[in-house]
């Protein structure tokens, strides 16, 4: 990866009309922003459904993407939506927080009022949409109807004929056309608003960075329909679970409750599953970051049904031979190593092997005790520098609610923080000077915001995923900033690198 620096700004803390962000017209402004700033990339979360907790980590599908980004005016535009239906959205109670009970009883009805028009004229291209993507869309499109039958119940609580994807299955959802059509629909929409958007973005130089969750739900439509990718009973239940071992955090671990693949049946087809799931991330993303790659190297197994993490044990997982099998058919991959957490030197051979970037946390680096790795003067060229990732508190929350004294002063003294430049100020300036090949600021810090703009904290439910960005509040100054430390330390793309002594 060239010299270059990018924003990460979830798609979901945009400003908009429908109380969470689309990729509509505040998406393209939010493009016109990086151009402006010389922005290499807009890193994002994951885009696909989300259900229980609201977590793009935990989605109903690895392919489908959230029919909540859709760009509602757009339907108005093509005539599926009139512009009476935008009069009344009960949306913007917080337009700094998403209210996600109310998206969820409105946002369905909303779309579902363009659904008569759109099935009476489909768009010429919808039919090849479908049939390009009927691996992962019919099915999907199944799971959801027999979701909705079953009052959105998981999976493994519907009557035992629909538990798994079969002939009742396909009666069911033959009795209902609609349901089925809603979510193709939906579909089509999200697919054609986010190519547009991508579209924009490269065309202004500005590169998409997705991210790839390693594992997918329980509650999902690859467990229900192809349950051989993972290590389950004869009942259908897996037999065992990811999590993550305890540690200074938790005496007890993250008891993350996702299925393990079963590794070696994956193998005997030469990882055909993920071959398509990365084929189909490349087509979304031009760079894709791979959440928790030490997974793949060993990951924490839970024994299904345990009180909590502690009862895992490290089991051995498929290692790099996962991605060179999927080098072999789609070539070098843009890949960003979520390298985070307990590393290992096999991990890091592992990582050394495929080549790619790993990530590092400039926070981390002040929240040890001593010298630290995360700290810039360790870092190297083929690293992602970051001050945090979604998981961590903002700058200005970390410094004033969490860092010690002694901390606060580590990290006055290391950043050389000048009068009147706060640490968010500091930390960006310092990721931005370091010497790693890219380096993603987070939005929130960009705006100096405090905790109240967390996007997560892990291990917890209900206040996360929430928050969102006001609409005027990238000021000149906020660009002048950003821009600033672009050009200072030689992020513009296509800077010329010095002539290195011979």
């Amino acid at each position: 990866m060239e010299r270059a620096s990018g924003v990460l700004m979830p798609v979901s803390s945009l400003p908009g009309i429908v109380g969470i962000g689309t990729f509509g017209r505040e998406a393209y402004d939010f493009v016109d922003f990086l151009a402006r700033t010389h922005q290499r990339y807009w890193q994002v979360l994951p885009l696909t459904t989300t259900s229980f907790g609201d977590s793009p980590y935990q989605s109903f599908s690895a392919f489908a993407g959230n029919p909540y980004f859709i760009d509602i005016e757009d339907l108005v535009r093509l005539g599926y939506l009139t512009e009476q239906d935008l009069v009344v959205l009960p949306f913007e109670d917080d337009p700094e927080n998403v209210d996600y009970g109310t998206l969820f009883r409105g946002h369905r009805d909303l779309l579902e009022r363009a659904l008569p028009s759109f099935s009476a004229a489909p768009p010429e291209d919808f039919e090849e949409f479908c049939e390009a993507n009927g691996s992962w869309l019919e099915p999907y499109c199944e799971f959801m109807t027999v979701k909705e039958e079953f009052g959105l119940k998981a999976y493994y609580e519907w009557p035992q004929q629909y538990r798994s994807r079969g002939k009742a299955s396909a009666a069911l959802c033959a009795k209902h056309p609609e349901r089925m059509r809603y979510h193709q629909m939906t579909q089509y929409f999200f697919y054609r608003h986010w190519k547009s958007l991508k579209d924009y973005a490269n065309e202004r130089g500005v590169l998409i960075i997705g991210d790839i969750p390693i594992y997918v739900s329980r509650d999902s439509v690859e467990m229900w329909a192809t349950p051989e990718l993972f290590r389950v009973d004869a009942t259908g239940n897996p037999t065992c679970v990811a999590g993550t071992p305890p540690d200074q955090f938790s005496s007890t671990g993250q008891y993350w409750g996702n299925p393990i693949y079963d590794w070696a049946g994956m193998a005997e087809d030469g990882y055909a599953w993920w071959v398509e799931r990365l084929r189909a991330s490349l087509e979304l993303y031009d760079i894709l970051r791979i959440d928790h790659f030490r997974g793949f190297e060993s990951y924490w197994s839970v024994p299904f049904g345990a009180p909590d993490s502690s009862f895992g044990r490290w089991a051995k997982g498929p290692g790099s031979d996962v991605f060179d099998a999927v080098a072999e058919h789609l070539g070098e991959l843009p890949i960003i190593a979520e390298d985070l957490g307990f590393m290992t030197p096999e991990v890091i051979a592992m990582r050394e092997h495929t080549g790619f970037p790993g990530m590092k946390i400039l926070q981390f680096g002040f929240d040890s005790e001593g010298d630290s790795l995360d700290l810039p003067h360790h870092y190297v060229a083929n690293t992602v520098a970051y001050v945090g990732t979604h998981d961590n508190e903002t700058a200005m929350g970390w410094f004033k609610d969490t860092a010690t004294p002694d901390v606060r002063e580590k990290a006055t003294r290391y950043l050389a923080l000048a009068p009147g430049e706060t640490v968010a100020q500091g930390c960006n300036r310092a990721i931005a000077a370091s010497v790693s090949d890219t380096c993603i600021f987070r939005m929130q810090d960009l705006l100096g915001l405090d905790n109240s703009a967390r996007t997560n904290t892990p291990s917890t439910v209900g206040k996360n995923w929430r928050w969102r960005m006001l609409p005027e509040a990238i000021t000149p100054e906020v660009e002048t900033e950003l821009s600033d430390l672009t050009t200072t330390y030689y992020r513009v793309p296509g800077t010329k690198e010095p002539e290195l002594p011979k």
